[in-house]
């Protein structure tokens, strides 16, 4: 199993918020990004404590999952004790990527925290960067491989 974090953009003066590093000399540091290889049944034990941590902050913003894998259901999620009245599990519609459902995610901020499930390049990262900082989001690409 391997795993690694990174942000999209450098990290400078920084200052720990939860469980990532935010950069308090510019807004634009909103996007962090986990890739898990091995696994799936591993790659969710590990997304464990964080989404657990993640689902447990208090406010009236959600914790949003774009897409993800099928083994990341309801009983999954009943079962590792992740807070379940405050995650929303969206899929996007026909005709809808995921990326865009994750940008509108971000957008909107009802939500502290967008975890989405895919491969990015980085148009595709600057757009959810941009999305995030519009809706006072963080965005947290988890890719798992």
């Amino acid at each position: 199993m391997q795993y690694a974090l990174s942000s999209a953009t450098p990290q400078t003066h920084s200052a720990q918020l939860g469980l990532f590093q935010a950069d308090t000399a510019s807004t634009e540091n909103r996007l962090n990004e986990l890739s898990l290889s091995g696994s799936s049944s591993l790659s969710l034990h590990l997304l464990t404590p964080m989404l657990r941590e993640l689902s447990a902050e208090q406010g009236d913003r959600w914790l949003t999952l774009i897409a993800p894998p099928k083994a990341l259901n309801r009983q999954w999620l009943r079962q590792s004790g992740v807070n379940r009245e405050r995650i929303l599990m969206l899929v996007p519609k026909a005709g809808q990527s995921a990326l865009q459902l994750t940008e509108q995610a971000l957008r909107l901020g009802h939500s502290h925290t967008v975890v989405s499930f895919a491969e990015l390049n980085s148009q595709a990262r600057e757009r959810l960067v941009h999305a995030a900082t519009q809706g006072q989001s963080q965005a947290l690409n988890v890719l798992l491989r």
